[in-house]
């Protein structure tokens, strides 16, 4: 982890999930490059699960984890850092629900409620996905879901079947 904290910061959470190409240690890989990012530090990181599918359900399974960082990167600076993140590990972006190397999400900035055309804060369909909210709940269990709840609350009322505790990030 970086060595001095942010002084401006603001808290945000980054969905991190893969199935390609060893996607443990593509996981574990990206947590730390987050934790490299300029003024930004990753202060707690979620278990890591196995997830099934969604959407797209002929590929392999998932690799999911949080991060809870500060940042005193804007929004679509620390997406725009993300995305860098993804094609460095090959990510190459086609079919919706398709099978990545590497998928870094912005899921929460702050009490920031965002819609622009490649960003949309809180990540629209979190509030559904046992694959975000159950570690979201491991690392921070009442972080708000505008609208929606808590990650607690929503993480005991989604459906859990194919998340599983894989260990430590």
């Amino acid at each position: 982890m970086s060595a001095t904290p942010p002084r401006n910061a603001v808290v945000a959470f980054i969905g991190i999930g893969a199935n390609l190409d060893d996607p443990i240690g593509k996981v574990r890989i990206a947590l730390n490059e987050i934790d490299r990012l300029p003024a930004t530090r990753v202060v707690r990181r979620s278990s890591l699960y196995r997830t099934a599918p969604v959407g797209y359900n002929d590929q392999p399974e998932f690799i999911n984890a949080v991060a809870e960082v500060l940042t005193e990167l804007e929004p679509r600076q620390l997406l725009d850092m993300l995305l860098a993140i993804e094609a460095r590990h090959g990510r190459v972006r086609g079919a919706r629900n398709a099978p990545r190397t590497l998928d870094l999400d912005v899921l929460l900035f702050g009490d920031r409620i965002l819609t622009e055309p490649e960003l949309s804060v809180p990540h629209p369909r979190m509030h559904e996905r046992a694959f975000v909210l159950v570690p979201l709940a491991e690392i921070a269990p009442h972080a708000s879901i505008p609208g929606h709840g808590s990650a607690a609350e929503l993480a005991a009322r989604v459906a859990r079947h194919g998340v599983t505790l894989v260990g430590p990030a």
